[in-house]
C-alpha cells in the first residue's frame, strides 16, 4: 500500500497510524480504523504477506513460553489473491507453524486463488522452498465469492472451521493440557417463606 503523499510502500503498517499502539478495541475498533485509513492510502502492488506473518509469528513466539493454554493468536488476511512473495510466504508459514498461531486468508474478488489454496495445504503438506514441511496445518483459505449470498453465520463457520483443531494440535504438540474450568462455589441463601396460620 502507498501511504500518504510521499507514496511510501508498506506491507505491514498500523491502520490506526500509531505504530507504538497499533491495537484496536474489539471488532468495531478495527472497522473504524480501517474506514479512517482508506481515504489516506492507495492500494498498490506488489502484495507481500510474509512481513505480517513473520511479525505476528514473532509476537506469538513470545507467548509460546507460557506454560498454560491461555494465549493463541489468529491472523486474518484479506487479499485479492495476488501474492508476489510466495516463496517467502511459504517459508514464513512453515516457521509460524511452530507458534500458537492460525492464519485465516479470505480471498476477495474474482482473482485466481490457486496460490492461496496451495498455502491452505488441504491438498497436501505445505513445504518451504527448501522442502521443509509445516509442523501443523495453520492456514484456512476461504474465497469470499462463495459466500456472497450466504448468511454471515455461514461465512463465519467456514472461516473458523479449522481453528479448534489447530489450537488442539498446537497444545498437544507442546504437551500442554487444557486449563481446568474455574468452579464457582455457590452459597445457598434461604429466603423467608410467608405462612398463614391454620386454624
Amino acid at each position: 500500500m502507498n501511504l500518504g503523499s510521499d507514496f511510501q510502500v508498506s506491507h505491514d503498517f498500523a491502520i490506526n497510524f500509531n505504530p507504538e499502539d497499533d491495537e484496536c478495541e474489539e471488532i468495531q475498533g478495527v472497522v473504524e480504523a480501517y474506514q479512517n485509513c482508506l481515504p489516506k492510502i492507495q492500494l498498490y502492488g506488489p502484495t507481500n504477506v510474509s512481513p505480517i506473518i513473520n511479525r505476528i509469528a514473532k509476537l506469538a513466539a513470545g507467548d509460546g513460553n507460557i506454560k498454560d493454554a491461555s494465549r493463541y493468536h489468529i491472523l486474518l488476511i484479506l487479499t485479492d489473491g495476488v501474492v508476489t512473495d510466495m516463496a517467502d510466504t511459504r517459508e514464513a508459514i512453515v516457521r509460524a507453524s511452530y507458534q500458537p498461531l492460525s492464519i485465516i486468508i479470505v480471498g476477495v474478488g474474482n482473482a485466481d486463488f490457486t496460490d492461496m489454496q496451495i498455502l491452505d495445504g488441504d491438498d497436501g503438506v505445505l513445504r518451504s522452498p527448501k522442502g521443509e514441511p509445516v509442523l501443523r496445518d495453520i492456514v484456512q483459505f476461504v474465497p469470499f465469492r462463495d459466500f456472497k449470498t450466504a448468511s454471515p453465520a455461514a461465512l463465519a463457520k467456514c472461516v473458523l472451521a479449522e481453528v479448534p483443531k489447530q489450537v488442539v494440535e498446537y497444545y498437544s504438540h507442546k504437551a500442554i493440557s487444557p486449563m481446568c474450568p474455574i468452579r464457582e462455589t455457590l452459597t445457598p441463601i434461604l429466603s423467608p417463606v410467608a405462612t398463614t396460620p391454620t386454624e
